[in-house]
């Protein structure tokens, strides 16, 4: 009985439609879309659904929730979906997943379903086609979603889906390295040249103490944790550091390991390309969230204003070391002050975007004008020391795949103290890396000769000795004036060579 009941059903449906498709063929053009649209209005009302078109283009413009949905859905329709398109983007490191055209894909919201579907539509040209590509493609996604749940569930779903795509796109993005490009003019207003960025470097490759490489980590989980308290305190959100040390310990690692661990692209900046404070604005304007803002040799890269007339004087008394020589007439033509810098770091233009790393590089940290010093432009200063044992250890492990040999304890006896440079410990192993044994002891031949680090000591900063009074003196509005020779021995007084207990000697207490 109840199989005839359904039987009965279907058949009085299936008769229905053949009536209407009777009179939908009887009746002229004009009253059969009248009729369509009166047919579907009814289907529409007596549907227990909603239906939501999510076009790609809007008028002439795009849509911006047609590429959130996609992101979206490029997540889950790879194991829901039974058809799906994959691609892969030029220079793209990841594949991508969209659904089918017509394939219906099923989310689930607060325990509430709603259906997903992509359709395509193609228009042919009537003018000469050249190709088999169509010259008109209109596709759009269509969310069904239950009427009693529509305006409950729809805006915060929406929102949903919205924070998903972005967080999706933040983690499957090529991250880029940006170097910026010399004079930018009215047909090539953009400043930043940018490449793949692909550097291997990570925290676990890198040749450092194990404890200090835990401490930047944390430090830098607590930056991107952060927001709400920068917002509450009133600061940029932004982070400033300073790597210092001798050539070939590893600063330009730090860096790709930073950029690598924050998954942030990184803006290389040449200070000599850069022609004016105002460019460099320029530059900082144009830099994205959630980047890495690099100026490495800070102390040579940039000729200076306030730094030009000491120089000049010095060149003058000693014309066969001075420093000047050997200039280009590109390097003189900058002009990038002090007061430029400054703003750059820590000034009204430094809170041109958020969640910025900034990081500068010397390699002789007693050469730069105190005012970069202070915290707040360079919150954290990171002494990157010569090769010791823990970094000798990575070091093996990553070029000659060794956790453990008989000549390691002889190794860390024979590196304590010594002046050698973790990418020249590196070079030593890879010349041999087929035999390690022979690696090893070459090191050890190398290290016997190696000189102690005290001989060519590391500069190490006193935050401490150089108090916040001292790094403010110089107004970022008078900053055009050259540094004075009393200000230069001041601050080099306060920084000092580090000896063989590791701290750093000092001038007798710190100032009021």
């Amino acid at each position: 009985m109840q199989g005839a009941g359904s039987m009965e059903f279907w058949t009085f449906w299936a008769a229905m439609l053949g009536v209407l498709g009777f009179f939908r063929n009887i009746l002229s053009k004009e009253y059969g879309n009248t009729f369509d649209s009166w047919l579907h209005r009814a289907l529409t009302y007596f549907s227990p659904y909603a239906f939501v078109d999510i076009p790609e283009f809007e008028g002439a413009g795009g849509n911006e929730i047609y590429e959130f949905v996609q992101s979206y859905l490029s997540s889950s329709t790879a194991s829901d979906a039974q058809h799906v398109n994959l691609c892969r983007p030029k220079n793209a490191s990841q594949n991508t997943f969209s659904p089918a055209p017509l394939e219906t894909v099923e989310d689930t919201f607060t325990g509430t379903k709603v259906w997903w579907k992509r359709s395509v539509y193609i228009r042919q040209s009537t003018g000469i086609q050249f190709s088999d590509v169509p010259n008109d493609e209109k596709r759009k996604y269509t969310l069904k979603i239950r009427k009693k749940d529509r305006d409950r569930l729809l805006e915060p779903y929406v929102q949903h889906v919205v924070d998903a795509a972005k967080s999706i796109k933040e983690r499957s993005r090529d991250r880029l390295l940006y170097t910026n490009i010399k004079g930018s003019n009215y047909f090539r207003k953009k400043s930043w040249e940018a490449v793949p960025f692909k550097h291997p470097s990570t925290f676990d490759t890198l040749a450092m103490d194990p404890e200090l490489k835990e401490d930047i980590k944390n430090d830098l989980l607590e930056f991107t944790q952060g927001k709400e308290f920068y917002q509450r305190a009133g600061k940029p959100w932004k982070r400033g550091y300073l790597l210092y040390g001798p050539p070939g310990t590893g600063k330009s690692s730090m860096i790709a390991a930073i950029a690598n661990f924050l998954q942030y692209d990184i803006y290389d900046m040449e200070l000599t390309e850069v022609t004016s404070n105002s460019e460099l604005r320029q530059l900082l304007i144009q830099t994205t969230n959630r980047s890495v803002v690099v100026i490495e040799d800070i102390d040579c890269s940039a000729d200076l204003a306030e730094r030009a007339k000491a120089r000049k004087e010095s060149d003058k008394k000693n014309p066969e070391t001075g420093l000047g020589r050997g200039r280009s007439d590109q390097d003189e033509g900058s002009r990038v002050t002090l007061s430029g810098l400054l703003n750059f770091t820590d000034g009204l233009w430094s809170c041109c975007g958020s969640e910025r790393i900034i990081i500068f590089t010397t390699n002789h940290v007693e050469k730069l004008d105190k005012a970069l010093l202070r915290a707040g432009r360079m919150d954290r200063h990171i002494l990157m020391s010569w090769c010791e044992y823990p970094a000798f250890r990575t070091l093996a492990a990553n070029n000659l795949g060794l956790e453990w040999h008989d000549l390691f304890p002889e190794i860390e006896n024979a590196i304590a103290g010594k002046a050698i440079s973790p990418a020249d410990v590196s070079e030593l192993l890879l010349k041999k890396k087929r035999n390690p044994t022979a690696a090893l002891e070459g090191l050890l031949e190398v290290l016997g000769k190696a000189p102690l680090s005290e001989e060519k000591p590391v500069m190490k900063i006193d935050l401490d000795e150089l108090q916040l009074t001292e790094a403010i003196a110089i107004d970022d509005d008078a900053a055009d004036e050259p540094t004075s020779s009393a200000d230069s021995s001041a601050v080099e007084s306060r920084i000092e060579p580090s000896h063989a207990n590791g701290e750093p000697k000092t001038d007798g207490g710190t100032e009021n």
